[in-house]
């Protein structure tokens, strides 16, 4: 089992989770996260001030499945995602190595 986690920008998560769900993939994680990378920021002008944005607002996607469809799933966020400019995000793939239903006890593939 792995677990993907892409960060992506706000206005791409309705259609990188449209193109998850395509592919079958029904559960996943979505939390509102700040950051930078090679961006680095941007400046803004607040009331004639100008200041500096280092953190910039992304989201971050978080889904667990099996080995056999990680590689149609990274390619599913890459498409829906992909804006061709600065900042687009990136995807991480780990391993799992154990999963827990809550509720009912199941483990592994069965809790996914």
């Amino acid at each position: 089992m792995k677990k993907i986690e892409a960060i992506i920008k706000p206005f791409k998560l309705e259609e990188v989770r449209e193109a998850l769900s395509e592919i079958g993939i029904a559960g996943l994680t979505v939390t509102e996260v700040k950051g930078f990378g090679r961006q680095k920021g941007h400046t803004e002008l607040y009331r004639g001030a100008e200041y500096v944005v280092d953190f910039l607002p992304k989201v971050k996607v978080e889904v667990v499945l099996n080995d056999d469809v990680v590689e149609q799933a990274v390619e599913a966020i890459i498409k829906a995602a992909r804006t061709g400019k600065i900042g687009d995000g990136k995807i991480f793939v780990s391993a799992v190595e154990q999963i827990v239903r809550i509720r009912t006890g199941e483990t592994g593939e069965a809790a996914i």
